[in-house]
């Protein structure tokens, strides 16, 4: 078994490494910085690892990764990569914004279209999309990064039903963690996340506190929800 995993170098998406590595998985690692998925590359033991430098920021860089790879045998793809900018959206930079845009919503989109094509026509494969509990609500003081995150979830969860209503063999799932307030580690994220991904789980929301927040949020009003949303932001951005 095969995965490639963007975004590979550090944090989750290393750790996600790590994880199938342990399984017996062989790894595509693809990040922007050489150094590290080299430096990871070297720590997993056992398994074919193969390193492709890439910004899945450039929208050609997305289709000439698909390219790179589209003759191998991958049995899931993890779109990792991603980032976040706090402040004022009216303050906030525009350009790091539309980057932003870029490397958490147009490369998912290239990525998951371009091997959801392959993988349907196989019948076979996992496609991993990583999200975040922000999908699921506004986000004052994280608005783009908010914004994003809502998009990944709702494709996700768009295509897990076209896969279902056709009968498909092939599956979607999307991880959305929560900030780190429930003990949560990055190891136990990747881990819950791959193991919810070979489960055939849709949306995987690691960690019980963050269900059950997110479980009384459908009974609060909208309004109530963005002021409990600023001042959290407000006070994590003044830390």
């Amino acid at each position: 078994m095969k995965a490639l995993i963007t975004g590979a170098s550090s944090g989750i998406g290393r750790d996600m490494a790590r994880y199938l590595a342990q399984m017996g998985w062989d790894l595509i690692l693809v990040a922007r910085r050489e150094d590290r998925i080299k430096e990871l590359k070297k720590e997993l033991k056992n398994v074919e690892v193969r390193c492709i430098v890439t910004d899945v920021g450039r929208k050609e860089d997305c289709y000439a990764l698909y390219e790179t790879v589209k003759d191998e045998t991958i049995d899931m793809l993890i779109n990792n990569a991603g980032f976040g900018l706090a402040g004022e959206f009216v303050k906030t930079d525009l350009d790091t914004e539309l980057n932003m845009i870029d490397v958490n919503v147009t490369a998912v989109h290239i990525l998951t279209k371009l091997f959801l094509r392959k993988f349907a026509k196989r019948d076979s494969g996992i496609i991993l999309n990583v999200a975040s509990s922000a999908g699921f609500m506004p986000g004052p003081l994280l608005s783009t990064y908010y914004a994003t995150k809502n998009y990944v979830l709702r494709l996700s969860e768009a295509i897990y039903e076209e896969l279902r209503q056709k009968g498909s063999h092939v599956h979607i799932s999307v991880l959305c963690p929560g900030p780190v307030m429930d003990g949560i580690s990055s190891e136990m994220c990747a881990r819950t996340a791959i193991d919810g991904a070979l489960k055939g789980k849709l949306v995987i929301i690691p960690g019980g506190m963050m269900k059950v927040g997110l479980f009384f949020r459908r009974f609060a009003p909208e309004k109530f929800l963005l002021k409990l949303a600023y001042g959290f932001q407000k006070r994590k951005n003044e830390k």
